[in-house]
């Protein structure tokens, strides 16, 4: 998300492509593990029916996919080649991301606290393609409606 000139440090973002209901995940070094480590680290806290498949681009970051999967039993895709409209709404995410995070911000300035209240902001914006619920509210009701039919 940020300039290479900053160094290795970096954001990851994942959005959950329904609710779009979105994490910001911190990491030191832009290489695949430590990437995968950060993901694990913020994934590790959500049900499992909220983490069953995750979908990459292309990066070189997330070539260590398979020590995601065996870290949290997800699922894992990539978006085809050439293929940027099988990952609109992480693109979409990130424009509005660039209003806290622009490129020009030192990511080694960035603290796990003000990530989580962007994404806190994030979620708590009501989208008219949810029918003007919040990320949060529909990401709730998914994982609800989900332990409900597991009973």
């Amino acid at each position: 998300m940020f300039r290479k000139e900053f160094g290795t440090a970096n954001a990851a973002s994942l959005v959950e492509r329904v609710s779009r209901f979105t994490l910001l995940a911190r990491n030191q070094d832009r290489q695949s593990k430590p990437v995968m480590e950060a993901l694990i680290a913020g994934l590790r806290a959500l049900p499992q029916p909220a983490r069953r498949s995750i979908t990459f681009d292309r990066g070189t970051e997330f070539s260590a996919w398979g020590h995601l999967q065996a870290g949290l039993g997800s699922q894992t895709w990539f978006c085809d080649p050439q293929s940027p409209w099988q990952k609109g709404t992480v693109e979409n995410t990130s424009n509005r991301l660039r209003a806290f995070l622009p490129r020009k911000t030192d990511p080694a300035a960035l603290t796990n606290r003000y990530l989580k209240s962007i994404c806190a902001r994030l979620n708590a914006t009501p989208r008219k393609c949810l029918g003007y619920r919040t990320p949060a509210e529909v990401f709730r009701g998914q994982i609800m409606a989900v332990m409900r039919s597991e009973d």
